[in-house]
Order: C-alpha cells, then sequence, then structure tokens
C-alpha cells in the first residue's frame, strides 16, 4: 500500500488557488480588448476568431511570437512589472505589420518559480495595454509556476499573435525599386533588444538601477530603461490603407544593419545616412560609458529607429505626413540603391 503523508501540489511549490486568483483578477483587463471577431474572454480551453466577422474576405493569417529577454530583470531588480507586457505585444505585433497584417488576436505565457499574483496581474495589465494599442484582443495565455527551473522571484515572458491581411494587400517588399526612400520611425528608447549588453554597460559603469539615469535625470536607472516598446500599428496601417508602403523592417535585434536586408529584393541595397536623425541620449550613454564600437552599436540596438518604412519617392512626402498625423517622428534615413551580389546589403553613410 503507498504511504499516506497528507503532501499536496501547493508542497511542492504550485498554488492552484493562486493561478484562479490571477485569472479572475485579469478577467476585466481581457475584456478591455475585445474586438470585432473576438470576445476575449478568458476561462475556456480555446479562443475563436471570426475573420468574416471582422471585416476581412479573403485574409491571409500571419503569426509572430517573441519574448521581452533579459529587459524582465531589470523589471524584477526594481519592482517595476506593469511596462514589461506593453514590450511583449509590441515585440510580436511590429513584426506581423509590416508584411500589412492587422494584429487581431494574442496571447501569452507567463512562467514562474512561485506565482506573485499582483506581479502577474501588473505584467498582464501591461499586456491588456498593449494589446488596446495595438486593436488586437487578448483571447488567453497560460500561466505556469516551474520551481526549480526558475529562481525564487523570477519570471519569463512569451508572446503569440496573429494577424490578418487581405490576399492582394500583403506586404512582401517586391515592388522596392532603386531610388525609393527609406524612412526611420522614431523609437521610444533601448525597446526590448540588447539588454544583456545594456546590463553589462550598467555593471562596469557602477552603477545600480536606483541611481538617477546619467542620460535622464528625472529618471532612476531602472525607470528610463524600463521605458516600453513602441507600438506602430495604428500608424503604419493608416500609411498602408493609402498603397505607400513598399516594404518594412521591425528594427530589433541585429539593428537596421541586419533588420532592412530581410526585406531587399536581389540586388538590391541601401544607404543608410546615420546623421539624418538624433541619436537618443541613452544610445550616446551606452556607447560612451564603455567605448562601445559604432558598428556594434549599429548592429546590437535600434539606436533610435525602431522602425523602417520604405516608399517610392514621390509618395514620401504623404507618407511623411500620414505617419506623423499618427503620432510618429519620421525622419527620411536613406535611399534604396543598387548593390553587386558581394557588397554590402547596407552603406552606412
Amino acid at each position: 500500500m503507498p504511504r499516506r503523508n497528507g503532501l499536496t501540489y501547493r508542497d511542492s511549490g504550485v498554488d492552484i488557488d493562486a493561478g484562479d486568483a490571477l485569472v479572475e483578477r485579469i478577467k476585466p483587463l481581457a475584456a478591455a480588448t475585445a474586438r470585432r471577431g473576438a470576445n476575449a474572454g478568458l476561462g475556456g480551453f480555446g479562443a475563436i476568431f471570426d475573420p468574416k466577422a471582422a471585416g476581412y474576405a479573403d485574409p491571409l493569417m500571419i503569426s509572430a511570437t517573441d519574448g521581452v529577454g533579459t529587459k524582465l530583470l531589470i523589471a524584477n531588480a526594481v519592482g517595476q512589472h506593469d511596462t514589461v507586457g506593453i514590450d511583449l505585444v509590441a515585440m510580436c505585433v511590429n513584426d506581423l505589420i509590416v508584411q500589412g497584417a492587422e494584429p487581431v488576436f494574442f496571447l501569452d505565457y507567463f512562467a514562474t518559480a512561485k506565482l506573485s499574483v499582483d506581479a502577474a496581474a501588473a505584467v498582464v495589465s501591461g499586456i491588456a495595454r498593449g494589446c488596446e494599442d495595438a486593436g488586437c484582443a487578448l483571447v488567453g495565455g497560460e500561466t505556469a509556476e516551474l520551481p526549480g527551473v526558475y529562481a525564487p522571484g523570477d519570471y519569463d515572458l512569451a508572446g503569440f499573435a496573429v494577424g490578418l491581411v487581405e490576399r492582394d494587400r500583403l506586404i512582401t517588399g517586391d515592388k522596392i525599386a532603386v531610388g525609393d526612400v527609406v524612412l526611420g520611425l522614431a523609437s521610444s528608447g533601448v525597446h526590448s533588444n540588447g539588454f544583456s549588453l545594456v546590463r553589462k554597460v550598467v555593471e562596469l559603469a557602477g552603477l545600480s538601477y536606483v541611481d538617477p539615469a546619467p542620460f535622464a535625470a528625472a529618471q532612476t536607472l531602472g525607470q528610463a530603461l524600463l521605458t516600453p516598446t513602441r507600438i506602430y500599428v495604428r500608424s503604419s496601417l493608416a500609411a498602408m490603407s493609402q498603397n505607400l508602403v513598399k516594404g518594412a523592417a521591425h528594427i530589433t535585434g541585429g539593428g537596421v544593419l541586419e533588420n532592412l536586408p530581410r526585406i531587399l529584393p536581389p540586388g538590391l541595397g541601401a544607404t543608410i545616412d546615420v546623421a539624418n536623425w538624433p541619436r537618443p541620449p541613452v544610445f550616446s550613454w551606452l556607447q560612451e560609458a564603455i567605448g562601445i564600437e559604432e558598428t556594434e552599436m549599429l548592429r546590437t540596438f535600434n539606436c533610435g529607429i525602431g522602425m523602417a518604412v520604405i516608399v517610392g519617392a514621390d509618395d514620401a512626402k504623404a507618407a511623411t505626413e500620414t505617419l506623423e498625423g499618427a503620432g510618429e517622428t519620421v525622419y527620411p534615413i536613406g535611399q534604396i540603391v543598387a548593390r553587386a551580389n558581394d557588397a554590402p546589403a547596407i552603406k552606412i553613410l
């Protein structure tokens, strides 16, 4: 006969009651993101989305998944959990919009050693805010307590987004041509890439996250670095709805040097003039604090440009006005040029 000792799941480190409490707390947050085609309700095994109800006739479905990376360690260090959820949504939906897809629903995965309902609810509040900004419904997710996998107090996030685009409105970059203009949309800061290097700079500079930020004295270093990733969905859709956009690139890990070439047709490259936009103070500080080489900066960080949009030269003025009217700060940062197969795709001026 098995020995009975009264051991429970909670004794092993997993609290089902805490998970249930979290679901109840975040239900109103998810409900606030409801949109046509989705009811944004939580609690079922799966969520239904109806493209026809959302107004699509012949849609293609595009998906993206991403995380926040080691930026989470800074959030944990300062106890600020309500913005990294915005980062999570942004990293996914910004990848969808570059192909012309409207994000329609989002799911999250939250994993931790021991669930803190308060911290998790703060994270989900950010996810809901990001979904509202992007116009997509938060339709579900998963919360996992994994004692032994994560250290006490640590957590990790992953996101999954699905977008729809009418078949004849898909943006592939195939129409990009020599002479087209590259417009840069300003970033809000470091966004969610390169934070392992950021954390190393902070360490070598002998700073803590509660110290005043060297580049933003009104904030602590932690607060400044946790500025959430900008979401470019609504502004990009405004320009795309006018058929002004030939291609777009989300400037994430790899910077402009590695992300812009991903959308260029064979035989084409781009010249990028870094003097055409102001580099935000956070990047100047990161570079100067320990002497990071310029090429390393451009291939690690967004350096002030979070999205690159390629338009015809004749459409540059209209695209700029539309994007600025939707709240973006726009800079003409480069031009599309012909290139030999063995030449670098991006030439920095």
